[in-house]
């Protein structure tokens, strides 16, 4: 049977020991960043105040919560007033304090920093931020405020009696009780601020008394090692158990078993399991090969470095030929480009004398030609500058003779326009006479329609008519002058403006004027 098949342990694995770890690795986290608290319960009130739950706890829940700060506040006033009085007359008469002021101010100094010290170790544990070491001087002036009740109740002189003891004791009660309560407390607010967050692995109370000694081994690698719970500590303490059980079966006893299988027992202290501890060597292998490999990769490395350097150096030296041999024959080639420049300059001469007398051949036979071209170009010139001036002069006879033209009908209309004046005149006359004629029958008949009116209004007054009818007479009277006697000619605008009516009640007026119309109404025309 070999070391492979031995039964590791019968358990199955533990919850955060998903697989072994290297034992070069750290050790594993206790648990992950604290899960965020659950959510609040929010209630509105009647009045529109939103309030909260903390922890998703009931209203009764809260209620019952509340009760217990109330509570908790009352023990500690009672607490910080018997101590207050125990301590300052204690501090005053037996500890040398001058004054029972000073004695007073020492007890209140002492009293005040236990709270605050509670409260701020308090505050942070509702916030999720504890202080681990806080609690140590809570505890420590905790401790001395209840060794200085318990001293305020000792005799002053004589023996101590089972009755002073007793004193002592209940003295020492209350911040006792004090203490407990806020360490109750502050249990309580972490669990219910962080009630998804596993607690802190804990060992059982019952395995600290039956076995004190290996229970203190397991604990003590709980604590080094960040087991995250106890059910791990416990499988991983039953897996070496095992392991060391079947080493003495296949070897007969620990020490004969190899130094390789001795290992899990050897790691144990350290909280690898057996799987991570048998692991050891093959990782050291693989380490040590990975060593062997990596300086392998730089001698071969560093021997391409130095095949690099040689190629470079060889590159330079043929780069350097390279450029002489360049240079030798740019020189071979500047000679050669001399002596054919030279040979173009004397044949480039040659031609430029030869190009010289032709040009001076050409340049007289070209002013030759230009001044044929210029005097043709002036002949030229005189012809049409004289057929413009013969242009010119038949235009100037044609203007001449369609002035004259104008002119004899320029008099003809000068005389047609005074003769239709004269009409002009004569119609305007009679126009103006027949205006005063047309304008003297409107007034005669204005006059007669004024008087028509005024005949028509006093036999209305005789007749004792209502303004209605006399409204209606007068549009009756309307209808006769301005709508010839029809009541369609005559527009509603003007009933509406002669009597300052709606469109409604001027077109009631038109129709009962129109009635009495019917009906013969007929009013006196003088």
């Amino acid at each position: 049977m070999t070391l492979t098949t031995l039964p590791l342990s019968k358990q199955p694995a533990a919850p955060g020991r998903s697989s072994p770890r290297s034992a070069s690795d750290a050790p594993p986290k206790t648990s992950p960043t604290a899960a965020p608290a659950s959510e609040t319960t929010e209630t509105t009130s009647g009045t529109g105040r939103r309030w909260s739950l903390p922890g998703g706890l009931t209203r009764g829940q809260t209620t019952a919560a509340a009760a217990i700060v109330l509570a908790a506040l009352t023990l500690a006033g009672i607490g910080l007033y018997l101590s207050f009085e125990h301590v300052a007359a204690f501090a005053h008469d037996r500890l040398s304090f001058a004054t029972l002021g000073k004695a007073r101010l020492f007890t209140v100094g002492v009293d005040v920093g236990i709270l605050v010290l509670i409260a701020l170790d308090l505050l942070m544990t509702w916030l999720r931020r504890p202080i681990a070491w806080v609690r140590f001087p809570v505890w420590l002036l905790t401790g001395a405020t209840i060794v200085l009740n318990a001293a305020s109740a000792a005799p002053s002189a004589g023996a101590w009696t089972a009755v002073d003891y007793v004193a002592s004791f209940a003295h020492g009660i209350v911040p006792v009780l004090f203490i407990a309560v806020v360490e109750i407390g502050k249990t309580a607010i972490k669990r219910v601020v962080s009630a998804d967050t596993a607690t802190a692995p804990s060992v059982p109370l019952s395995r600290w008394l039956l076995a004190p000694g290996p229970t203190f081994g397991m604990w003590r690698r709980m604590k080094l090692w960040d087991l995250s719970t106890y059910a791990e500590a416990v499988d991983l303490y039953k897996e070496h158990l095992v392991y060391r059980v079947m080493l003495k079966r296949q070897y007969g006893s620990v020490k004969n078993a190899p130094a390789d299988a001795l290992l899990p027992l050897t790691m144990a202290r350290y909280g690898l399991t057996v799987a991570e501890a048998l692991a050891l060597p093959q990782e050291a292998e693989k380490r040590a090969q990975a060593l062997r490999d990596a300086e392998e990769d730089a001698r071969v490395a560093e021997e391409a470095r130095k095949a690099e350097r040689a190629a470079q150096a060889e590159i330079a030296r043929l780069k350097a030929a390279g450029a002489v041999q360049a240079a030798r024959t740019e020189v071979e080639a500047s000679t050669s480009r001399a002596e054919v420049l030279a040979a173009a300059d004397v044949a480039a001469a040659e031609r430029a004398a030869t190009a010289e007398t032709e040009a001076l051949e050409s340049e007289a036979v070209a002013r030759a030609d230009a001044e044929r071209a210029a005097a043709e170009e002036r002949a030229a010139e005189a012809r049409r500058r004289a057929a413009e001036a013969d242009k010119a002069a038949a235009e100037a006879r044609a203007r001449e003779a369609e002035a004259a033209l104008i002119a004899a009908e320029d008099k003809a209309r000068t005389a047609a326009a005074e003769a239709s004046t004269e009409e002009a005149r004569a119609r305007a006359a009679r126009a103006k006479q027949d205006a005063a004629e047309a304008e003297q029958a409107e007034a005669e008949a204005r006059r007669r329609a004024a008087e028509a009116e005024r005949a028509a209004v006093e036999a209305e007054d005789e007749l004792t008519l209502s303004p209605r009818d006399r409204k209606i007479r007068k549009v009756a009277r309307m209808i006769l002058t301005e709508g010839a006697g029809h009541a369609e000619h005559l527009p509603l605008e003007s009933v509406m403006t002669a009597f300052g009516v709606s469109q409604t009640t001027a077109s009631e007026y038109r129709a009962a004027a129109a009635q009495i119309l019917a009906e013969g109404y007929a009013p006196e025309v003088r």
